[in-house]
């Protein structure tokens, strides 16, 4: 059983930066791609960026491609989401989860969440 926690959220003025973390515990994820997604208030959970199990390959969604940066830390069995150049519209409760494969649906693995606010 995987436990993921994620941490780092927060309000933020647009245009500003912040780091996630999702620190895996139970079971390590360093041999899992993993993912990130939000769901804002209103609207259906959507994906924001994936990364391969060795950390060396990313995809990111349209919205968020430029601006946002996937990597991890398997010694650490921990994976990151860096959030520059924030926008209001970047607005939501971010989750991390581990993907069934690389670019794939997430699975059953996911985290709690972590709000992040941006302020315009």
């Amino acid at each position: 059983q995987v436990q993921l926690v994620e941490s780092g959220g927060g309000l933020v003025q647009a245009g500003g930066s912040l780091r996630l973390s999702c620190a895996a515990s139970g079971r390590t994820v360093a041999s899992k791609a993993m993912g990130w997604f939000r769901q804002a208030p209103g609207k259906e959970r959507e994906f924001v960026a994936g990364i391969n199990w060795s950390g060396d390959s990313t995809y990111y969604a349209e919205a968020v491609k430029g601006r946002f940066t996937a990597s991890r830390d398997n010694a650490k069995n921990t994976v990151y989401l860096q959030m520059n150049s924030l926008k209001p519209e970047d607005t939501a409760v971010y989750y991390c989860a581990a993907l069934m494969r690389y670019g794939g649906p997430p699975s059953s693995y996911r985290g709690q969440g972590t709000q992040v606010t941006v302020s315009s």
